[in-house]
């Protein structure tokens, strides 16, 4: 089973995101913040995780950064979740190791089109 971490402080699209992307092949957690996804990561490594860009406590980039830091099996698929467009947030998140983006709101479809790259990409 696929297991997915959704790092937002709002709860809204966190929930948004879970109905979405629960079902037989996938168990989604969700954290409020950086912190508490390092925190959870560090014991269960989710296989996808999607990070908002604009997080309370730190910088999104510094968290996929330390997300790609941590000792595990295997490294997690990591998504940046952006309210608008931009490039500079992307490209340091690229950088620090993540291999995509997408723009919230999102759709069903788009979230779910973005599972399908993963599953492709494994």
């Amino acid at each position: 089973m696929a297991r997915c971490l959704i790092v937002d402080d709002s709860s809204v699209i966190r929930k948004v995101a879970k109905r979405i992307l629960t079902s037989a092949e996938m168990m989604v957690t969700e954290a409020a913040n950086g912190q508490e996804a390092l925190d959870l990561s560090a014991h269960d490594m989710a296989d996808v995780i999607i990070v908002d860009s604009s997080l309370p406590d730190m910088d999104s980039s510094d968290l996929v950064r330390r997300l790609m830091a941590l000792p595990a099996e295997f490294k997690p698929y990591i998504l940046l979740c952006l309210a608008e467009l931009d490039l500079g947030a992307i490209m340091r998140a690229k950088r620090a190791g993540a291999q995509g983006y997408m723009l919230k709101p999102f759709t069903r479809s788009q979230l779910l089109e973005q599972f399908r790259m993963f599953q492709t990409a494994a």
